[in-house]
C-alpha cells in the first residue's frame, strides 16, 4: 500500500493552472444564487425559512439560498445518524478508510473547482483556496491511513496465563460543527476523523459557508458514502447549536472556532440530559493571539517574509496568525521599518483577482469588529500604517500594524481576527519569552533566530501548542505539524497527527483465559 504523502500546491505561475482556475472560478459563478437543500438520510429537505450567503469581495453577488435549520430537523438529523450507525460501525476499518481514499481522490480531480467556491463565498485569494483544498485532500487521505493503522493489533505486556487484545470501538452520533476561515480543510478533516473511525455525523456548517458544505457533501455523495452517515444541517448555531449539543444521544462534539462558542459548548455538553447513558466527549479548538519573536540574532529577511505572510495571509483572518510581533529592542526599529515598507506593498483586492494579496474579511460584523479594536488601538499605540478601510465595495480592511504597544494592552492581548499586527517591543529575549506567554492563549509561535541555545530555551519555554524556528506561525501540514493549542486555544487535538483518532474512538480490551 502507498504511504501517505503531503499534496503539492499548484503553482499559479504556470499558465496552464492559472487558466483552470480562471475557468473554474467562471464555472461556479453561473451556479451561484441557486437553492439548496438540507441532506439528511440521503434525503433532501427543505426548512420554513431560507437565508443567504454572500460575496464578501462584492457582498451584492448571492452565492447561494440556504436552508434555516429548526429543533425539528435537528432532531430529524440526529435520528437519522442513530439509524445509520449500528450498520457503518460495524463496517471493517478497511472498508471506512477506502471511502476517505475514494473522497480524497475526487477533491483531487475537483481541487480548482472546490478552490473557486471558497474563493466566492470566503474571500481567500487563489493561493489561499488552494492551499485550503490541499490540506482537506491531505487530512481525508491522512484520516484514512490512520484507521488502518488503529485496526492493527495493538502492543501489550503479554502473560502466559491469558489471551489478551485491545482494539477500538467508535463512540457514536457526533456533532460536527467547523468554522468558515478553513471551509473545506477543517470542516473536511473534522467530518472524517469523525466518521472513519465507525462514528455517523451530524454536520452543522458555518453560516458563512454553507456553500463550501454543499459541495463537500456531493464528494461525499459522489464517493457512495452511505445515507445517514453524514447528515448536512445548515443554519444558524444559536437556533439549532444547543439542541444538537444538548440531545441526550449526541455522543461527541467537535468544533472550532471562537473562544466563547467553544466554551459555551463545553459548558452545555457537561450538562447531563434526561435519558444520556455518558458523558459527552468535547473536542474544542478556539483562538489564538499568536506571537512572533525576531530575535538580534535572526536572519532579517526571512524573518520579514514569514512576519508578512502570518500576519495578513487570509486577511489575518486564521487562527495560527500572527497578531502580536515581539521585536527584541536593538533590531526593533530597523525590522518595524521594513516591516511597514513591505506591508504598504501588499495589493487588497477581490479573491477572484489572481494578483490580490489581502482580499475581503467575512462578513459586515467583521468589519465593525475590527475597525472597533483599531480604534482602541490608535490610543494604545502609534498607527504605522493601515487603519482605514480601501474604496472597493466589500468587506476589506487595510493591512494595519501598531507599534509602540504595551504588552498588557487591548489590541495585545484580545483575539481581533483580521488584518491587525501589534508590535511589542522586548528588552532582550528572556523579555521576550516572557511577553509572548503572557496570554490566555497558547496556539502557535515562532522564534527567528541563528542562536541555537535560545531554540533550546524556547523549546522549553515558549507555552504554544506549535511552536515554529525560522519560519511562519502559520500553515501547518498534515502529518508533519500536528496542530492543536494549549489554555483558552483548545483541548490541544493535533489535528492531522497520529492521537487524532483516538478522540473519536474507546478502547476495549478482551480478556481470556488459557486452559
Amino acid at each position: 500500500m502507498k504511504q501517505f504523502a503531503v499534496e503539492a500546491l499548484t503553482d499559479f505561475s504556470v499558465p496552464e493552472n492559472r487558466a483552470k482556475m480562471e475557468k473554474a472560478i467562471a464555472d461556479v459563478e453561473t451556479k451561484l444564487g441557486r437553492e439548496w437543500s438540507i441532506i439528511i438520510d440521503g434525503k433532501r429537505v427543505k426548512a420554513p425559512d431560507q437565508f443567504l450567503s454572500h460575496n464578501p469581495s462584492d457582498p451584492d453577488q448571492i452565492v447561494g439560498v440556504f436552508q434555516r435549520g429548526t429543533p425539528e430537523l435537528a432532531e430529524q438529523a440526529i435520528q437519522s445518524a442513530l439509524k445509520a450507525f449500528p450498520s457503518w460501525s460495524q463496517r471493517p476499518a478497511q472498508e471506512r478508510a477506502e471511502f476517505c481514499f475514494k473522497i480524497a481522490d475526487i477533491m483531487r480531480r475537483r481541487r480548482f473547482e472546490l478552490s473557486a467556491w471558497m474563493v466566492l463565498e470566503t474571500g481567500k485569494n487563489w493561493v489561499e483556496a488552494d492551499a485550503d483544498t490541499a490540506e482537506a485532500i491531505d487530512l481525508v487521505d491522512f484520516y484514512g491511513y490512520e484507521a488502518l493503522r488503529y485496526a492493527e493489533e495493538q502492543p501489550l505486556t503479554r502473560i502466559p496465563t491469558e489471551k489478551n487484545e485491545l482494539f477500538y470501538i467508535p463512540l457514536g452520533v457526533g456533532i460536527v460543527i467547523p468554522p468558515w476561515n478553513f471551509p473545506l480543510a477543517i470542516l473536511g478533516g473534522m467530518t472524517a476523523g469523525a466518521f472513519v473511525a465507525g462514528n455517523t455525523v451530524v454536520l452543522k456548517p458555518s453560516s458563512d459557508a454553507p456553500g463550501v458544505s454543499k459541495q463537500f457533501m456531493s464528494v461525499l455523495e459522489e464517493a457512495g458514502l452511505p445515507a445517514g452517515v453524514v447528515n448536512l444541517l445548515t443554519g444558524p448555531g444559536g437556533e439549532i447549536g444547543d439542541c444538537l449539543v444538548s440531545h441526550p444521544k449526541t455522543r461527541f462534539i467537535t468544533f472550532t472556532g471562537s473562544k466563547e462558542v467553544g466554551l459555551r459548548i463545553n459548558e452545555r455538553a457537561a450538562r447531563t440530559e434526561p435519558g444520556q447513558i455518558w458523558i459527552k466527549r468535547v473536542i474544542c479548538e478556539m483562538g489564538g493571539k499568536d506571537p512572533i519573536i525576531v530575535d538580534d540574532e535572526a536572519d532579517l529577511d526571512l524573518a520579514l517574509k514569514g512576519v508578512v505572510a502570518s500576519a495578513f495571509g487570509y486577511s489575518g483572518q486564521k487562527c495560527s496568525a500572527c497578531s502580536r510581533l515581539v521585536l527584541v529592542n536593538s533590531i526593533h526599529d530597523t525590522f518595524l521599518e521594513r516591516l511597514v515598507e513591505a506591508t504598504k506593498k501588499l495589493k487588497v483586492g477581490l479573491a477572484k483577482n489572481p494578483d490580490t494579496n489581502v482580499g475581503p474579511v467575512i462578513n459586515l460584523r467583521s468589519v465593525a469588529t475590527i475597525s472597533d479594536y483599531i480604534d482602541i488601538g490608535k490610543r494604545e499605540g502609534k498607527l504605522c500604517c493601515g487603519g482605514g478601510r480601501p474604496d472597493l465595495k466589500g468587506y476589506f480592511v487595510e493591512p494595519t500594524i501598531f507599534s509602540d504597544v504595551d504588552r498588557k494592552a487591548t489590541i495585545v492581548q484580545e483575539e481581533i481576527f483580521g488584518p491587525v499586527l501589534s508590535v511589542v517591543r522586548a528588552e532582550d529575549f528572556k523579555d521576550a519569552i516572557d511577553i509572548v506567554n503572557d496570554s490566555i492563549y497558547g496556539l502557535t509561535g515562532s522564534l527567528y533566530t541563528k542562536n541555537r541555545d535560545k531554540m533550546k530555551v524556547a523549546r522549553d519555554r515558549f507555552h504554544v501548542g506549535n511552536l515554529y524556528f525560522n519560519r511562519k506561525c502559520t500553515g501547518a501540514l498534515v502529518g508533519v505539524h500536528p496542530f492543536g493549542g494549549f489554555n483558552m486555544s483548545g483541548t490541544d487535538s493535533k489535528a492531522g497527527g497520529r492521537d487524532y483518532l483516538l478522540l473519536f474512538s474507546q478502547a476495549k480490551c478482551v480478556s481470556e483465559v488459557i486452559t
